[in-house]
């Protein structure tokens, strides 16, 4: 049954420009290399226009830049995997850097409050470094002599840290632009010859343990399938400040994804080569510790004679490491002297030169050097894996990927492995053939692909060929990659028009942002659109341009589902967007009166992916705010059901956290196979059973953003801003990804949202910038020390432009047969990423008290193996940490705490949480268990004049005052505390009324005529810059439950459940003792 769409009364005008779509994934053809611009797209601190009563819509928030050269070329279609003989055709010649990018242009006038501001700038990444630290618990006699102090660091910082006041002159913040094939922006580098002092080996302390093996290897495999390391670098340098961004309301005016930024860059000494063989000083009494070692070891309390302390815990806190965050930027070479260098942390701001390894942006090693055996990596309790974010925002000041066109031919690769061609493949023969790098098999060079060696060995053209000299390239897929032409870019809404999604406003505020959202849709004959809305039926919509107004088409069969069109339902986007905008503007206004409680949402959903977009493929956005109740996959309300039971509940609640049956993981199956990646926008205020749902985004490459309580007053703003961002932020389509290694190691397990049909591959419907695979890796013979290691991620994906396209990743490391070089190299970032995704893959199929046992024992495994074997002349009294893992045991107990392992909360939540550590990338896996508390009622202190963001607090209540007010933040969501006696006039200036109990339950910041108000507001849109998020504010109050929220993120406290650093440190120290006797 058909029935007309009522008019409605006022349309939006629908003419805003359209937004620079010059971010590199998604280039217009004409535009082949230009780098994105899209973290813009995230609008801050206000709602959107539509949203505001009385507003008026603005000027277009973004103006449109010229496009510039783009390190995200295309996407391509479904692989089909050919062994591709390669020729050249045309390869673009890669230029050196010609000197500073030009400084960046002041921002131009702040837009209209009804328009919210862009958001420009990239995640922050915020790195903790502590100096070296001992430990000592029980009435042990620290031993004698000078003990190091807390945090004093034995060698300097390393890697390039470049102090934003000094400098030879303002460096552009906005990204190179590509003029005749040279680029011309991005940092000159320092020269090979510099003193650059390196993050890595040499200098820097690491935090000694030692430690025995245990008697069964450390592995993970009952916990999370395969053996689980955490090591960073922490001596690897000073980590940056994040990335900048224009001031709220300011939009950028370059066309970076971080915005403009005037900075002062100093030229500095390049980071050295991994192996080292400074010293590090030793604490009194020790014998020298292995050349590039140091260590640091946490002293007992004393009392006020001098002594020690006797009691159960004589640990100084005041000692204990803690995350230090530094705000200079990193001027980080990948490699220097034909060696591969640590990378920065991931939580540092770092600005990359590829010279042959990867930007550790796209992938990134848990150890950075490799173990030549399996027994070495078992001794270690370290975990070997990759973390590979392929599609990952550069810095806008680092040179933009080069794509390259071999023609017909398709790209240069190994005819036995498929590896594509690298800096480290081996030329012979006088270039007549090459070794591969990674299987190791002679091939012949394709004839016109064939150049001359210089005396070292090279092609004489090595440094023009971007394959040949950089880490990370992008190759134009040729016709023997593509099953069928690239997809079109398609974008399906989804929309819940049932009776408690109009009630509490979540369609009208879904409708209001798809409505504003269309003008950032891709411009051109190639996009197209559809719409649908949902309760116990389905209504599909006919927008076909020649119809008066849109038709409403039902279906009411929610067991054997059909589309009531083969054609208009979803068009091309320039030929409906009236009709869309008028549908949208009227939605609301048609089921205002709609009585149904029912949500179909298994049919709707398979309607509108496996039936009216399996042809094409593309995105479909679904808007959900019940539990979905009739037609297949609806669901029960598991959570009453477990409540009730209750001896089965406590026994058997992660069963609750599993999808009830396999119906909607079939359907899911199906989606990926025909490209349809599905993203769910949950706005709800009750239990919808996120663990079953989950599984759609989950298997085909999407995500789940998660609103509870929904509350039409503050969420519209994030529900708006997240979706911009969703469909505006580099990404690609119909992708395949395999990673490669070198003989002697291979893939284990991949981890993360996608599909996996083969073995060694996975498909990914939808692939973005956010989104990380962890890959795990296991030895399947012995290495060689001294000789490297390699690793080659490729993905071969669909641009939303309909650009076919390969990146190709690479990474090279040394191999060594050192347990000492192990830890020096580990990496603590990715090491606790890991740590992270595999407790949250663990956590539906084994009770929480067991999961953090296990990551408790992790974390004593690897300390045990370095004490045992590392740090055997320290004093049995000592705890003694690597230096590069000093905040494992930190991250462990805050991990152990953390929303996912605690035994109280909702189950809706604790999914919620699993699903988004699954693609969680590594700068922002710290945060999430341990994030970032701001003092906010110092803003105007003297002491924060030139800083935007004020010094991070531990996470501990005793640094909490019941006279200020604060900022907790984990990178998705952010909680201001107010305590109760704030004094009056602080509260007038942040709030607009002078006590806490005046200020509304539903709370939405704003800002006031004062410069207080203005310089939190600013916090607020640096740190939304910088997560690449629209953070979901919540207030908390003293005394009520949303106070005991914000408490229970202070990790370091002891609670009723859980153990306080100080008592965590002797637990672990305990824990070693116990092993080593």
């Amino acid at each position: 049954m058909a029935a007309p769409v009522p008019p409605g009364a006022s349309r939006p005008s629908g003419n805003a420009p359209p937004l620079n779509y010059n971010y590199n994934p998604n280039l217009p053809r004409n535009y082949p290399d230009s780098l994105a611009d899209n973290m813009q797209n995230l609008q801050l601190n206000s709602l959107p226009p539509s949203v505001i009563p009385n507003s008026r819509p603005g000027p277009p928030p973004f103006p449109s830049a010229a496009p510039l050269s783009s390190p995200y070329p295309g996407v391509s279609p479904p692989i089909s995997r050919p062994l591709g003989s390669p020729a050249l055709a045309s390869m673009p010649r890669a230029a050196p850097l010609t000197g500073p990018p030009p400084a960046a242009i002041a921002p131009n006038a702040i837009p209209p409050v009804t328009q919210p501001p862009p958001f420009t700038s990239r995640p922050a990444s915020t790195h903790f470094l502590a100096g070296p630290t001992s430990l000592q618990s029980g009435p042990v006699v620290p031993p004698l002599g000078d003990r190091p102090g807390a945090f004093s660091s034995s060698s300097p910082l390393v890697g390039p840290s470049v102090p934003s006041s000094s400098g030879s002159g303002p460096v552009s913040n906005g990204p190179p632009v590509f003029g005749s094939g040279a680029p011309t922006g991005g940092p000159r580098f320092p020269l090979a010859g510099g003193t650059q002092q390196t993050p890595g080996v040499g200098p820097s302390p690491p935090t000694m343990l030692s430690a025995r093996a245990p008697s069964h290897p450390p592995t993970m495999r009952s916990f999370l399938g395969t053996p689980v390391s955490t090591a960073p670098p922490g001596s690897m340098g000073q980590p940056a400040p994040p990335f900048a961004g224009s001031v709220q309301g300011v939009p950028p005016q370059s066309g970076s994804p971080y915005g403009s930024r005037m900075w002062q860059m100093q030229q500095q000494q390049m980071v050295p080569p991994v192996p080292g063989s400074a010293q590090s000083p030793r604490m009194f009494g020790m014998t020298p510790p292995l050349p590039n070692q140091s260590m640091a070891s946490i002293q007992p309390a004393m009392d006020q004679s001098g002594a020690p302390m006797t009691g159960p815990s004589k640990i100084d806190p005041n000692q204990i490491p803690r995350p230090v965050p530094t705000s200079s930027v990193i001027l980080y070479e990948t490699r220097q002297g034909n060696q591969a260098n640590l990378p920065p942390p991931a939580t540092s701001d770092y600005i990359v030169k590829d010279t042959g390894n990867c930007s550790p942006r796209y992938m990134r090693c848990t150890i950075n050097q490799i173990p030549c055996t399996s027994d070495l990596l078992t001794t270690s309790g370290m975990q070997l894996a990759l973390l590979v974010q392929p599609l990952a925002l550069p810095h806008p000041s680092e040179e933009p990927i080069q794509v390259v066109d071999f023609g017909e031919s398709g790209p240069v690769r190994c005819s036995r492995c498929k590896g594509y061609m690298n800096p480290f493949m081996k030329f012979t023969d006088q270039g007549r053939r090459f070794v591969c790098n990674l299987c190791g098999f002679t091939d012949e060079t394709p004839r016109d692909y064939i150049c001359n060696l210089g005396p070292d060995g090279r092609r004489r053209d090595a440094d023009e060929r971007p394959e040949l000299c950089r880490g990370t390239v992008e190759f134009v897929a040729s016709k023997e990659y593509m099953v069928r032409d690239p997809m079109p870019a398609v974008f399906f809404f989804l929309i819940d028009v049932s009776v408690n999604a109009i009630q509490t406003g979540a369609t009208a505020a879904a409708c209001s942002a798809i409505s504003q959202t269309i003008s950032d849709l891709p411009e051109g004959p190639r996009t197209l659109v559809g719409i649908a809305t949902f309760d116990s039926t389905i209504h599909f919509y006919n927008l076909k341009r020649d119809l008066q107004q849109p038709l409403m088409l039902i279906v009411p069969d929610i067991q054997d589902v059909y589309t009531p069109l083969q054609t208009d339902v979803i068009v091309q986007l320039s030929e409906c967007r009236q009709h869309l905008e008028l549908l949208l503007e009227n939605i609301p206004t048609m089921f205002q009166t709609n009585r149904t409680a029912d949500s179909a949402f298994g049919a709707a959903t398979k309607v509108a992916a496996f039936l009216a977009m399996k042809s094409t493929g593309g995105k479909l956005l679904v808007f959900q705010s019940v539990l979905p109740s009739v037609g297949m996959g609806a669901l029960s309300a598991r959570e009453a059901e477990g409540r009730t039971n209750i001896s089965a509940g406590e026994k058997e609640a992660h069963k609750l956290l599993q999808p009830v049956d396999q119906t909607l993981k079939t359907m899911a199956i199906e989606f990926a196979e025909y490209q349809v990646c599905v993203d769910l926008f949950i706005t709800t205020q009750n239990y919808v059973d996120i663990a079953s749902i989950s599984v759609i985004p989950r298997t085909t490459g999407g995500q789940v953003y998660y609103y509870y309580p929904f509350s039409a007053l503050s969420d519209p703003a994030k529900l708006y801003n997240d979706l911009r961002w969703n469909i505006t932020k580099p990404q690609g389509f119909e992708a395949v990804m395999r990673v490669r290694c070198s003989q002697g190691i291979q893939v284990q397990e991949y981890f993360g949202n996608f599909c996996k049909r083969i073995p060694t591959d996975v498909d990914l419907p939808g692939i973005d910038c956010d989104k990380t695979i962890m890959v795990t890796l296991k030895h399947d013979d012995k290495l060689l020390d001294g000789s490297e290691c390699a690793f080659q991620c490729a993905l071969l994906y669909t641009t939303v432009y309909g650009q076919r396209r390969i990146r190709v990743t690479t990474l090279s490391l040394p191999c060594t047969s050192m347990l000492s070089n192990l830890f020096r190299s580990a990496d603590l970032d990715s090491q606790f990423s890991c740590l992270l995704k595999q407790a949250a893959i663990e956590i539906p199929s084994t009770p929480l008290s067991q999961i953090r046992e296990q990551v408790t024992n992790v974390c004593v495994n690897i300390l045990h193996s370095y004490r045992k074997f590392c740090a055997t002349v320290s004093s049995s009294g000592q705890l003694i940490l690597p230096e590069a893992l000093k905040l494992l045991p930190l991250y462990t107990l805050a991990l152990v705490k953390s929303t996912g392992l605690r035994t109280d909360g909702r189950v809706d939540t604790r999914s919620v949480w699993i699903n988004y550590v699954s693609s969680l990338s590594t700068p922002l896996a710290i945060p999430l268990v341990y994030p970032r508390m701001l003092a906010i009622h110092v803003l105007n202190s003297e002491e924060l004049e030139g800083s935007l963001i004020p010094p991070s607090i531990p996470l501990s209540s005793e640094h909490v005052s019941d006279s200020g007010i604060y900022l907790l933040e984990n990178g998705n969501d952010a909680f201001i505390y107010i305590g109760n006696s704030v004094a009056p006039d602080i509260m007038q200036q942040l709030f607009g009324v002078p006590s806490v109990d005046q200020i509304p339950t539903q709370f939405v910041l704003q800002q006031f005529e004062n410069s207080l108000s203005k310089k939190l507001n600013d916090v607020v849109n640096e740190i939304r810059r910088q997560r690449c998020s629209y953070l979901r504010l919540q207030l908390c109050k003293k005394g009520d439950p949303s106070g005991m929220l914000f408490f229970s993120y202070m990790v370091e406290d002891k609670t009723p459940g859980g153990l306080s650093y100080v008592e965590f440190l002797v637990h672990i120290h305990r824990q070693i003792q116990s092993k080593m006797s």
